[in-house]
């Protein structure tokens, strides 16, 4: 989805598994090299030799945050990724980054989006939401030793697609 929002962007590289997607970043970004496994030992040797990046988008899976997932959040395997999304967005050091998943990320039982915070922003310990019953805002902004991070939920709807499609959208400033 970022390759589609953002075609004037250069599309250096990307990390897809799935048939589909890599398939339809070949077609659209043909010069775009598919990374492959983030999970894959030499994942980050081989991002970092692909050179500097003044902006970074992705994140974890939404499965493990949405309800048709079943929302297992960081017990999930797929929401667990979100750890690997910080370990890889600070070995790249990226100027910037965008990490898009669903709203169902801002109230997860075990805080997932605390979490990620806390890991982006370079906290000791998780971030707690400001709000009583621990969900967070829909807006927000932290900012810690190793970057500032702001969030806000958007609806596709108001951006020229037909269906609503409301996302969570974090930009990090390292």
């Amino acid at each position: 989805a970022p390759e589609m929002g953002l075609p004037e962007c250069d599309w250096i590289w990307h990390a897809e598994i799935e048939p589909f997607p890599s398939a339809v970043m070949a077609e659209w970004h043909p010069e775009s090299v598919n990374l492959g496994d983030v999970l894959a030992a030499d994942f980050i040797d081989r991002a970092k030799a692909m050179g500097p990046l003044d902006i970074m988008a992705g994140g974890p899976p939404c499965q493990a945050f949405s309800v048709a997932g079943l929302r297992g959040s960081m017990n999930d395997p797929r929401g667990n990724l979100t750890l690997r999304w910080v370990q890889i967005l600070h070995a790249i050091q990226p100027r910037n980054a965008i990490t898009e998943n669903v709203p169902g990320w801002l109230n997860t039982p075990d805080n997932a989006f605390g979490c990620f915070l806390a890991g982006l922003v370079g906290a000791d310990d998780a971030l707690c939401s400001p709000l009583d019953g621990g969900s967070w805002p829909g807006v927000g902004m932290v900012a810690g030793p190793r970057a500032r991070a702001a969030w806000r939920i958007l609806d596709a709807q108001y951006f020229g697609v037909a269906q609503r499609r409301r996302r969570v959208f974090v930009v990090a400033d390292f």
